[in-house]
């Protein structure tokens, strides 16, 4: 089965019944950033300040995720995390300019362009910001959603 990066946007979908939330449960071990450690619980913990969760939810929903994230004695790690090598920070540089990216979703594509070099199956990018969708696609990904 090929391989599907993920970034944070999409991640979050797997805690929060979100559009999209379907397809994003559907996917067997995406490969992710490093940064998803600190994004999506911070994107869960904006749910909380926002008033969308109850603090006692959000206190799960973190759980879950670093369960997700690390694995249990009783379950393996649901990503597979990509290391944070000084070459994605350069690659994120470039990216940055070249398609006017943030900071974060610059290193989330560079981590994905990575990951497709050394994996080829790994064609498809499962985001839902419009901006890292763009660029993802001009870098030649398939996206998920469609």
């Amino acid at each position: 089965m090929p391989s599907v990066f993920a970034d944070s946007s999409a991640l979050v979908k797997l805690y929060a019944d979100e559009a999209g939330c379907e397809q994003v449960r559907a996917l067997r071990t995406p490969l992710v950033s490093q940064l998803a450690r600190v994004e999506v619980p911070a994107a869960i913990w904006r749910k909380r300040r926002m008033g969308e969760l109850s603090a006692t939810a959000a206190s799960i929903l973190v759980a879950d995720f670093e369960a997700d994230y690390f694995g249990t004695p009783e379950q393996p790690a649901r990503f597979v995390p990509l290391i944070l090598r000084p070459d994605l920070l350069d690659a994120a540089s470039r990216l940055a300019g070249v398609h006017g990216l943030r900071a974060y979703d610059a290193i989330q594509l560079a981590t994905a362009c990575a990951a497709a070099t050394a994996a080829p199956d790994c064609q498809t990018f499962a985001a839902f910001d419009n901006d890292l969708r763009a660029a993802a696609a001009a870098e030649g990904f398939r996206l998920l959603p469609a």
